[in-house]
């Protein structure tokens, strides 16, 4: 029986080497997702585009990664079926949009909107379709690169008066510090 394991992670970056491993390690890369934003909460299109010529042969799922823009979320990098389902709905204007697409693979609805929150705040999820004998080592990967902790981060989301994630609300943006880092969110 297939199964979806999804795993949240801050940086981009991060989710991309995710991908490489699991790709290295046999896992088809029809069976693995990606969507994110990288680290300064603003999606670079060119850096969407060129991401799979520099990280070599072994990551082939990430040569096919482009710019997707979500309701709610803005633009974001994606590539995979999960990328596609989310593309689809967002196009035919399905209810739902990217939390619909992670219903559709079997999370439920408070993990759906979980991620989709993530991902609007800034992070990335890398999603694998895998068979039970494959999952030990599918969640080791995942599980290796330190994703973020759900239940302490949607505490977080919480406290600030998170619900849910809002496909109408505005894509959530973080202002710089004065070194030109991305300090602290505005909503």
């Amino acid at each position: 029986m297939t199964r979806t394991l999804t795993r949240a992670y801050d940086s981009h970056t991060t989710a991309r080497s995710v991908v490489e491993q699991l790709e290295a390690a046999g896992v088809s890369s029809g069976d693995i997702s990606i969507v994110g934003r990288d680290g300064d909460g603003e999606t670079n299109a060119a850096e969407g585009a060129g991401i799979g010529a520099g990280v070599g042969g072994a990551a082939g799922m990430l040569a096919g990664l482009g710019l997707l823009a979500i309701p709610g979320i803005g633009p974001v990098v994606a590539a995979g079926w999960l990328a596609s389902t989310a593309a689809g709905a967002v196009a035919g204007a399905a209810a739902g949009g990217l939390v619909g697409s992670f219903v559709k693979e079997g999370h439920d609805e408070d993990e759906a909107h979980y991620y989709a929150e993530t991902v609007r705040r800034g992070g990335s999820v890398v999603s694998v379709r895998t068979e039970q004998e494959h999952e030990s080592t599918v969640q080791a990967i995942l599980d290796g690169a330190t994703p973020i902790d759900r239940s302490t981060r949607e505490a977080d989301y919480r406290a600030a008066g998170w619900t849910r994630f809002d496909e109408n609300a505005d894509p959530y943006v973080r202002e710089a510090d004065t070194a030109g880092r991305m300090a602290r969110p505005v909503i």
